[in-house]
């Protein structure tokens, strides 16, 4: 399993903070568990926090609020 950070089939899930469906898209491409998947959406969040901040449709702070796993 990749270690995510590269992969970028779901950045653009990630970049307008479609969680649930960044994840599974995750999941189908890598053929991964949900805990490795979500490990990989993290890796790349951060990625792309530090690439490209100003793609993202909301700040840190509003990112994935509501959402627990």
């Amino acid at each position: 399993m990749t270690h995510g950070a590269a992969v970028d089939v779901a950045d653009e899930q990630i970049l307008s903070n479609q969680i649930i469906r960044g994840i599974q898209t995750l999941r189908d491409h890598l053929g991964c568990s949900l805990h490795e998947a979500l490990d990989a959406f993290a890796a790349r969040y951060e990625v792309l926090r530090a690439e490209r901040p100003g793609d993202f449709v909301c700040g840190r702070d509003e990112y994935g609020a509501g959402f627990y796993s």
